[in-house]
């Protein structure tokens, strides 16, 4: 079976409540089900892992290698300037698509640079949720799993 493992950065927890302007209404534990769901009608296993500590978001993704097909990441405000969190990603062979729900291109300009953005596959930002379900059916897409 694929698996996939998807990855929520610092103040992800706080989803719904935080900024509800910019990030929106829904959970966190709404997004993973939505998700989840999306998986399991394609045959896939897909797990959730998230941590304000970056730290143990470098070991996740250390951890993925030999167990999972694709990461979906969403590194929040590591983005901008985790090297930890880019070496690890350059590290390991699992592709990994990097996921914002807001359009980081279009805020504070400290967070128009990502500096994961050139050891990841691609990038989805500025759909809210949809961003988490597009990375999704991409990686389903590339995994040649997609309904």
């Amino acid at each position: 079976m694929k698996n996939i493992l998807v990855l929520h950065g610092p103040n992800l927890n706080l989803l719904g409540t935080r900024e509800p302007e910019i990030y929106g209404r829904t959970a966190l534990a709404d997004i993973n089900g939505r998700m989840e769901a999306r998986a399991k009608r394609a045959g896939v296993g897909i797990d959730f892992f998230q941590s304000n500590h970056e730290g143990a978001l470098v070991d996740a993704i250390q951890e993925a290698q030999g167990k999972y097909d694709f990461i979906i990441l969403n590194a929040a405000a590591y983005t901008h300037y985790s090297i930890a969190l880019r070496d690890a990603i350059g590290g390991i062979d699992v592709p990994v698509i990097e996921v914002h729900l807001s359009n980081i291109h279009k805020r504070e300009e400290f967070r128009h640079h990502s500096v994961i953005a050139p050891v990841v596959m691609g990038q989805v930002a500025g759909l809210g949720v949809e961003s988490y379900l597009a990375a999704l059916e991409a990686a389903l897409l590339k995994m040649g799993v997609a309904e």
